[in-house]
């Protein structure tokens, strides 16, 4: 039987109380809105629009827990800061964080990587859809990192119609595969999708406005960096709820269902937006 420790449960409660009680600036007006998705909160595929301009998000995204088919389970946090650089433009920085499953009952904890990108939105949906591009790079920072740096592009479009919101998003990762990858295949984190040659995917979603909720579900594929590992097909669904103008929450589950290692996941995640003093020009 796998020892499973108390300690990220409690990390979870902490990451989401701290979140929640921090104190805003009176001067702040920036808003966080539950139906802005973003990469892993809770599921892969994101829209095609930034934070607020002058926005500075704090997330706590995700907590994530997964099981393979083998019985052994692996967890995962990516602490985030996104920020509104411009119009239409967001930054953002994570450090993903593993806590692998070592045997025996132990685990092995630590960092598979510095994740910085960059995501510009092209245009306001009309009559077609809203486009994004986006850029990110994985830096070999950690003890649990990959050998190299990677650098990633991609293509995001959402369209809404009156029932659902569609996304689709489509992703290419550059270099080639690490000598080893550290932990299971596919490490858990949300910058370990950065390991992917290419993942592409379709997400849809139906916002609630009158209780600020918004229920999803997505499919997506992505083949490893490895050539030799076979192609993965994963589902998944999620919802997301605004809790004040500045707190939203999110929870979601799925499973990977091919692939050289099946099994389940899933996340809880939260974000807190301050908005950060600034001149009109």
């Amino acid at each position: 039987m796998i020892a499973i420790h108390r300690w990220p449960h409690r990390f979870a409660l902490a990451a989401t109380m701290t979140i929640c009680s921090l104190s805003l600036p009176q001067n702040a007006k920036a808003q966080t809105d539950y139906y802005n998705t973003d990469a892993g909160r809770p599921l892969q595929i994101e829209d095609a629009y930034a934070v607020e301009r002058r926005a500075l998000e704090i997330q706590a995204a995700p907590l994530r827990l997964e099981r393979n088919r083998r019985g052994v389970y692996n967890w995962g946090i990516e602490p985030e800061l996104a920020y509104g650089l411009f119009r239409r433009t967001q930054v953002e920085i994570g450090l993903p964080i593993a806590i692998l499953d070592a045997g025996v009952g132990g685990k092995t904890v630590g960092i598979t990587g510095l994740d910085a990108s960059v995501l510009y939105n092209l245009n306001t949906e009309t009559r077609i859809p809203a486009l994004a591009i986006g850029a990110s790079v994985l830096a070999p920072v950690g003890g649990l990192a990959a050998d190299a740096t990677y650098a990633s592009v991609k293509g995001i479009a959402t369209k809404t119609f009156q029932w659902a919101r569609f996304h689709v998003n489509g992703q290419y990762t550059a270099g080639k595969a690490p000598a080893s990858v550290p932990g299971e295949a596919g490490a858990v984190g949300a910058g370990a999708s950065e390991l992917s040659r290419w993942l592409g995917g379709v997400s849809v979603d139906r916002p609630f406005p009158l209780k600020s909720l918004l229920i999803s579900a997505e499919a997506f594929a992505r083949q490893p960096l490895e050539a030799n590992e076979s192609l993965e097909w994963n589902a998944a669904v999620g919802t997301r709820v605004q809790l004040s103008p500045r707190v939203a929450l999110d929870v979601g589950a799925g499973s990977r269902l091919s692939g050289d290692d099946k099994g389940w996941f899933a996340t809880i995640g939260g974000a807190y937006v301050i908005g950060l003093p600034w001149r009109k020009r």
